[in-house]
């Protein structure tokens, strides 16, 4: 039996839950509305303020999609009630962040600076000229689009300048010099 699972996801006061034909799971909070749709063969239950998820039988297909559909469910009902961030740490002399508007521009040491924009569902704040917080309702989308701006500038592996992840260690490469140089 999958762990994840058989674990029952309860529905918090406020937030309500509707499962349409075809497993189309909506889930509507105070932070905003979340649409998706599962596979058609797990068996999905909402009763008294609990959600349940059952496979149907025990073949390796369903068995995988059992703890993953709870999981993206339970994300849902989180998503919607507190939301999801993601801290984005600029590292380097003279690379920073300025919020104007709905843009962000980034200067990360090219000719040009990087410009981004937030989204419908994707809010941009920059609390520091060093820090970039993403947030948004939606798990995999916030996560999404940090990834993206973080690979406009991925740290480097010798000084370490870039963009990361707040409290990502980046492995730091010793320089020509420490190779054994000739004497």
């Amino acid at each position: 039996m999958s762990r994840i699972g058989i674990k029952p996801i309860t529905v918090p006061a406020g937030v309500d839950v509707k499962i349409d034909d075809g497993n189309v799971v909506t889930v509507k909070g105070p932070k905003g509305t979340l649409t998706k749709s599962y596979n058609k063969d797990m068996i999905i239950k909402c009763a008294d303020g609990v959600i349940t998820v059952e496979r149907p039988s025990e073949d390796k297909a369903h068995k995988s999609l059992h703890g993953l559909t709870r999981t993206l469910i339970n994300n849902m009902v989180v998503g919607v009630t507190e939301g999801y961030s993601k801290t984005l740490e600029i590292v380097g002399v003279g690379y920073r962040a300025q919020k104007q508007g709905k843009n962000v521009n980034l200067n990360l040491g090219f000719s040009h600076p990087v410009v981004v924009s937030e989204t419908d569902s994707i809010k941009l704040d920059v609390p520091q000229p060093n820090q970039i917080v993403v947030s948004g309702i939606d798990k995999q989308e916030v996560g999404q689009f940090a990834s993206e701006i973080r690979e406009k500038r991925p740290p480097e592996p010798y000084k370490g300048k870039g963009i990361r992840y707040l409290g990502e260690y980046v492995i730091h490469k010793e320089g020509k010099a420490g190779k054994g140089a000739k004497k």
